[in-house]
């Protein structure tokens, strides 16, 4: 389990758990236009419930579940969700760029990630202002 000071480090900054602690906000498996933004609450709420909801899994390192609506207990010992075959995609929208590193980051062996990166910069200068890139890789590799 995440301790408060890695979940500030390892979510993104529209997500629930840079306010709150697990357990007080539901987990999706990925982001969906059902899960916008709130600017007024600094987070990702549920449009149909307002339920804070965080949108990446491997990011929070517990499965998708319903933590805060539904009662459901935090895992006490699991494997951490793998990124899926979406997190992998290219997102259209520049508050998931960091998200998209991250699991591009953590499902590359070691050996390739030099090559990964080179690509991903790359594929996100198609879409992507080249600072937001650098910002979110530097936020994604530790260097700010």
């Amino acid at each position: 389990m995440l301790s408060p000071e890695e979940l500030l480090d390892e979510t993104c900054v529209a997500c629930p758990g840079q306010r709150l602690p697990l357990g007080a906000f539901d987990v999706a498996p990925r982001p969906s236009p059902a899960i916008p933004f709130s600017p007024v609450l600094g987070y990702r709420v549920a449009a149909d419930t307002g339920v804070p909801t965080c949108v990446h899994a491997f990011r929070v390192r517990v499965p998708p579940g319903l933590y805060a609506s539904g009662g459901v207990p935090l895992p006490t010992s699991a494997v951490p969700p793998a990124p899926s075959p979406a997190d992998l995609e290219l997102p259209s929208d520049g508050t998931l760029l960091e998200a998209w590193l991250l699991a591009l980051v953590r499902s590359t062996p070691a050996a390739q990630l030099q090559v990964t990166l080179a690509r991903a910069e790359k594929l996100a200068l198609e879409r992507f202002p080249p600072a937001e890139i650098l910002a979110a890789m530097r936020r994604v590799l530790g260097g700010g």
